[in-house]
């Protein structure tokens, strides 16, 4: 049986990163509200920060193997995450960004990407070297933030309207 090599996850997480940052930072160009704006803002600060973090796993990284029932099952099941529409992709910028229209359907938008990417760092946990679980522990804690965050100003922004 083939093992995979865990550095694959960081690269995958890194571009998750990288696109949530450049959907942040459209949504507070789009934001008409200075709350909204602030906190998108935040947000694609975050993502760079988290890549950031990423980048600093990947460069110390301990090889985490796992094995696998067939060559690149663990490769193929995380890219079904990103190809799919589970965290911000491409193919979301493409296909989904056009339907956030104003600032509540971005709040929305991201509130799901914000569970999704919870959901994805907890699948990746299970593949990375126990050593860099905490670090992924530490992510998720902030995608739980980020989540908060999104549902608090969801709620205000809901009662202003």
């Amino acid at each position: 049986m083939k093992l995979f090599e865990s550095n694959e996850i960081y690269l995958f997480a890194m571009r998750i990163e990288e696109n949530g940052e450049k959907f942040y930072r459209h949504a507070a160009q789009m934001a008409q509200e200075k709350e909204s704006r602030t906190l998108f803002s935040f947000l694609a600060d975050e993502e760079v920060r988290h890549k950031k973090a990423f980048e600093n796993m990947l460069s110390r990284m301990e090889r985490g193997d796992v094995e696998e029932s067939y060559p690149g099952e663990y490769l193929a099941y995380l890219q079904d995450y990103l190809d799919n529409k589970i965290v911000f992709t491409k193919s979301a910028k493409d296909t989904e960004y056009p339907e956030v229209k104003d600032t509540l359907s971005a709040i929305e938008f991201a509130i799901q990407r914000e569970v999704n990417s919870i959901l994805y760092y907890h699948e990746v946990k299970k593949f990375v070297a126990t050593s860099q679980q905490d670090d992924i522990d530490k992510i998720i804690e902030e995608e739980r933030k980020h989540f908060s965050q999104l549902t608090e100003i969801r709620k205000n922004y809901v009662r202003k309207t």
